[in-house]
């Protein structure tokens, strides 16, 4: 359990947004379920800086950083200079007590600071430790980040802590590993520890980095220019040094004859959470939500009932939310909440879209056309790029999502927003497409 006061636990509320009514033989429900914790030490979901908490009051945490030390970090010379100084400031917003180390990756993955398969613990004097050991990392090697990972594991799980969190840079494409090495990796580590991945400069693989992230219930994101390392990395861990609970379950039962299609996370960022169910008792099932400290996200739940006549009313699903305790049971955190399906044969009701989930099935459109867009662009398929992007741009106009909107119009030019009109540029340049699609899941919320 996490070793911080009571008062600054965060309390968690269940909100649940549908419209209940189906028409006569209607089956499909759906409901968008806002997750909310409230009242703990964070501000904002950040911390302000390290001393927020008095000393022993914080959530007991272990965080790893990796650190790309490949070759290619040498180019240009400045790209590796920034690297260091950005772990550096990420060591510098560290809680005092925090277990941590750090790893240079390269084709294998090795120790820079403390070493001996050991964590420290952060203090003024091993926070200044690692900021020298840091001035010793410099750039050789290949790039095989599923080694970077088994080794954060095998650190982070050598503390008992309640908040394991992994931080990975990358400047390059993962050539020193197969594809298959890396998921192995990622599914090892999946639920042991949640990790952010950025990529540096341009080279890198977005759909790696993303896959990381992914896998680990983390973000991603793209620092095109080097300079901006130090901030972003003092951002993460920030918000990693505000996380109060870790492995928080949807828990989600639902009755005979039901069916679950999708559970999606769907805001601050679409996430397909439906493979990851792990079974928890007759017909309930959990999915993994992660780490927490004071947030709110939404998710989209989709269940099929077994088909009714008018007038009638059942229970389609119940949820709430825990903690599995292997061998224990599980800790539940008391928010609860139910999703209800009516026939009726009021057209006006059992076709009205529900506000919510209309919106939401729009933002997850949105990220998949745009990853099709990108994907047909790449691929030659213009007229097929030009189609998806367009319509991207109608979703992301519609809906509000003006990040991603100004992120579309770099790639393409916008001559009617509303109908998604659009030309693909003749001319990209490469950190603006790899924004839009590491961003491309980024969604704007619902406004309620």
């Amino acid at each position: 359990m996490a070793n911080f006061s009571k008062s600054n636990v965060p309390q968690f509320s269940v909100d649940v947004y549908q419209n209940e009514y189906l028409p006569e033989g209607g089956r499909e429900v759906n409901a968008i379920v806002t997750v909310t914790a409230t009242g703990g030490g964070t501000i904002g979901s950040a911390v302000a800086a390290p001393h927020l908490y008095a000393p022993g009051e914080g959530p007991s945490a272990a965080v790893v950083l990796m650190v790309d030390c490949s070759g290619s970090m040498d180019y240009p010379p400045t790209k590796m200079r920034n690297a260091r100084d950005a772990t550096a400031a990420a060591v510098d917003a560290l809680r005092d007590g925090v277990h941590f180390a750090v790893v240079g990756g390269t084709h294998v993955a090795r120790e820079v600071y403390p070493g001996a398969g050991r964590l420290a613990v952060a203090d003024a004097a091993t926070r200044g430790q690692a900021k020298q050991a840091l001035r010793a990392l410099s750039a050789g090697g290949g790039t095989a980040i599923g080694t970077w990972l088994r080794l954060a594991d095998r650190l982070l799980a050598s503390a008992d802590v309640a908040i394991r969190h992994g931080i990975l840079l990358t400047d390059g494409r993962n050539e020193h590993e197969s594809p298959e090495d890396l998921k192995a990796a990622l599914e090892a580590c999946a639920g042991r520890f949640t990790c952010d991945a950025r990529g540096v400069g341009t080279d890198w693989e977005v759909k790696e980095v993303t896959a990381v992230a992914s896998g680990l219930l983390g973000s991603a994101d793209i620092v095109a220019d080097p300079a901006g390392l130090a901030a972003d990395f003092t951002r993460m861990m920030e918000t990693a040094m505000g996380k109060e609970v870790a492995d928080v379950c949807l828990r989600l039962w639902t009755p005979v004859s039901t069916t679950v299609k999708f559970v999606k996370q769907v805001a601050p960022t679409v996430e397909d959470l439906t493979g990851r169910r792990t079974e928890a008792g007759p017909r309930a099932g959990d999915y993994p939500l992660g780490s927490w400290g004071d947030e709110s996200r939404d998710y989209h739940l989709c269940v099929e009932v077994p088909a009714a006549g008018i007038g009638q009313e059942m229970l389609a699903a119940r949820l709430s939310l825990v903690i599995p305790q292997p061998g224990e049971g599980v800790q539940k955190l008391g928010a609860q909440g139910l999703v209800r399906a009516v026939w009726t044969d009021d057209m006006v009701a059992s076709t009205s879209l529900n506000p919510q989930v209309a919106h939401y099935t729009g933002q997850a459109e949105l990220a998949q056309v745009i990853q099709q867009g990108l994907d047909l662009r790449k691929a030659g398929d213009f007229d097929g790029a030009t189609s998806k992007l367009g319509r991207a741009v109608q979703l992301a106009s519609a809906s509000g999502n003006a990040d991603t909107a100004k992120l579309l119009a770099k790639v393409v030019d916008v001559v009617d927003a509303s109908t998604g009109t659009v030309r693909l540029k003749a001319r990209v340049e490469e950190a603006d497409e790899m924004t839009l699609e590491t961003r491309s899941t980024k969604t704007v919320r619902v406004k309620k």
